[in-house]
């Protein structure tokens, strides 16, 4: 099992800054790849951003260039988000996943509003 927790959501106006962190623990050597993934009102869960414990990055393109992930083997995973725009608005969720995906892990999600 794999607890995670995250933390730094929160109203933040368009163009500004957030960052996300994920503590991790339990059996953290399931975790293949840690990221963030965010839903929307309306619309389903999709990927933002994962990195593999040999620190391989995978971006969504709609936040390549403004969003950077970083980790510490599974333990601790942030996403520093610049230039926020109202549709970057959802519930972040960040996520341990082991090698295959044969078993997947979930916060319990953090909000965040982009608005003036």
């Amino acid at each position: 099992q794999v607890q995670l927790v995250e933390s730094g959501g929160g109203l933040v106006q368009p163009g500004g800054s957030l960052t996300l962190s994920c503590a991790a623990s339990g059996s953290l050597f399931i975790c293949y790849t840690t990221g963030w993934y965010r839903q929307a009102p309306g619309k389903q869960r999709e990927l933002v951003a994962t990195i593999t414990r040999a620190g391989i990055t995978n971006y969504a393109s709609s936040v390549r260039g403004r969003f950077t992930i970083s980790g510490d083997n599974a333990k601790n995973t942030s996403l520093q988000m610049d230039n926020l725009n109202p549709e970057d608005t959802a519930v972040y969720f960040c996520n341990c996943a082991s090698y295959g995906n044969t078993y997947s892990y979930w916060g319990q999600g953090s909000q965040v509003t982009v608005s003036s």
